[in-house]
């Protein structure tokens, strides 16, 4: 199954780590230095152009992780998960 976050763009549900607010989770310096250094690696992906509202750490192969910006809302993004796993 795959999760869509904005702009026709998908993520494979089961490379998903954690999906996180941008406004709530970049408050800490933790997130931001986090943020930073996946940016310096290039792991961040850019699903759209618009001012992101959350971010979907997932894994990319082994020992490797990508970020993805999305300008879908957490609770959204939450609400299409669900649906994988109530089945």
């Amino acid at each position: 199954m795959y999760l869509h976050i904005g702009n026709g763009e998908i993520v494979n549900h089961e490379d998903i780590i954690g999906i996180f607010d941008m406004d709530t989770a970049t408050v800490s310096s933790v997130s931001r230095q986090f943020l930073s250094e996946a940016e310096q690696k290039k792991e961040i992906w850019y699903g759209d152009s618009d001012i992101p509202k959350s971010f979907i750490v997932c894994t990319d192969g082994p020992e490797k992780q990508k970020i993805v910006f999305s300008r879908i809302s957490t609770s959204s993004l939450k609400l299409r998960t669900a649906q994988f796993f109530s089945e």
